[in-house]
């Protein structure tokens, strides 16, 4: 297996435990608690068995107890970033970015160190692993990255007229069509679905909202439009 595969598998195991299998009561509780959420051990558990499975030989044992330690420590510093004056807004990036670099530094270490020797070969291109990866993110990540974004520049407005987490199908679905229109080099779909949602979201009465709603499908658009144009660089 390429190193570059074997990174993918790694960051699809992060994807899974830190997105998909990590309910909503747990990421509140770690977010209030920090070191003292009781919840956080399991977390921890969960991103040590998605780590070792997904790397497919059992050597990886020790590298994955390695990444779900310094996974703790950075979930539990979390909460003290968060109170930071000066970079409290930006706790969601920060936490993120240092679980990137340290799967990105395990993995090397030990792919040189080690050696990658699977128990068999992984049926999926780099292509087809990142192809995955940018799907599931188009889902929840894509949800939580938009909302921490509004919330790291206090942009927010409130509205009674709304349905309760409309917004959040209609994102997911717009960055599933997007990546799939880009994927299948489809663009002129793409630039459909922007003026499609965009003549039917505007209101000339609601300026703020109209704004608000712009940045949001940028953000969702956007977000798409780059995991669409990597994959295809695959």
């Amino acid at each position: 297996m390429e190193f570059i595969s074997f990174l993918l598998l790694q960051f699809l195991a992060h994807i899974l435990a830190d997105y998909f299998f990590q309910w909503a009561a747990m990421a509140k509780q770690k977010a209030e608690k920090g070191f003292k959420s009781g919840l956080l051990i399991w977390h921890i558990l969960i991103v040590f068995i998605t780590s070792w499975v997904l790397s497919f030989q059992l050597s990886f044992i020790y590298a994955a107890i390695l990444i779900a330690i310094t996974h703790y420590v950075i979930d539990g510093c979390k909460l003290y970033i968060s109170r930071s004056k000066l970079i409290g807004r930006y706790a969601f990036f920060i936490d993120q970015a240092l679980h990137i670099l340290v799967l990105c530094l395990v993995s090397w270490g030990f792919s040189a160190y080690q050696g990658i020797h699977t128990f068999f070969e992984i049926p999926l291109s780099t292509k087809s692993l990142f192809l995955i990866i940018s799907y599931l993110l188009c889902l929840k990540p894509a949800n939580i990255f938009i909302r921490e974004v509004f919330s790291a520049t206090e942009v927010e407005v409130t509205s009674d007229n709304e349905l309760p987490n409309a917004g959040k199908v209609i994102g997911v679905l717009e960055r599933l069509l997007t990546l799939t229109f880009i994927v299948i080099n489809q663009y002129e779909a793409v630039g459909f679905l922007i003026a499609a949602k965009s003549i039917l979201r505007y209101r000339n009465d609601e300026t703020l909202k109209t704004e608000y709603v712009l940045i949001g499908t940028m953000l969702s658009f956007g977000t798409a439009t780059i995991l669409g144009i990597i994959t295809n660089a695959f």
